[in-house]
């Protein structure tokens, strides 16, 4: 329920008036921050299992995933709404504005590990065919950050900060467990 603490945030901030002098601009730059933010702390749980042993962190990622990919879809409705809903308005900004295509890839990334989330998909998809799966979370999460630092006019300090950390998150993971798909040093379990 703390993850939606945000959403309610920005409703009543939308309500009241207090998203500023471009509320969708404001709403739009939150939810993706939000979005990126929530990615890479998904991202994080496996390494800080490898590095510490503790198991809580694998207890949170799925929902952590959830979220993200739940902010995420309301980033582009926001971006929608911005657009008036046209779907050709849409469409041309994806094919002319790279920035624009990175951040739909990788919300489009995200649609299949949303919707292969649960225990039923693991079963169904098999686990090895799940975890390769779910490793397009590193390719939305770059993607994401990418989107952020080709948005940006000016400081692009904090998206170069979001990619060392998926960058640093991907080492730890490659250095503790072998190349992407192989078991390596650390502890069997999912990615």
């Amino acid at each position: 329920m703390g993850g939606l603490l945000p959403a309610a945030v920005l409703i009543w901030d939308a309500y009241t008036g207090a998203l500023g002098a471009n509320p969708i601009q404001r709403a739009t730059l939150q939810t993706g921050l939000l979005t990126l933010t929530l990615l890479v702390l998904s991202l994080a749980c496996t390494p800080l299992r490898l590095l510490t042993g503790w198991t809580w962190p694998a207890r949170i990622r799925k929902a952590l995933g959830l979220l993200a990919f739940g902010y995420g879809a309301l980033h582009f409705l926001i971006y929608l709404l911005d657009h008036g809903f046209s779907l050709g308005a849409m469409t041309e900004d994806v094919l002319e504005r790279p920035f624009v295509t990175a951040g739909f890839t990788a919300l489009l990334l995200l649609v299949p590990l949303a919707l292969t989330s649960g225990r039923n998909s693991v079963k169904r998809l098999g686990f090895a065919r799940w975890t390769r799966l779910h490793q397009l979370v590193y390719l939305a999460a770059s993607l994401g950050a990418l989107h952020y630092y080709w948005g940006v006019k000016k400081d692009h300090v904090p998206p170069l900060i979001y990619a060392g950390i998926i960058a640093a998150l991907f080492l730890v993971r490659f250095l503790k467990r072998g190349p992407v798909g192989r078991r390596g040093r650390g502890r069997p379990g999912p990615a």
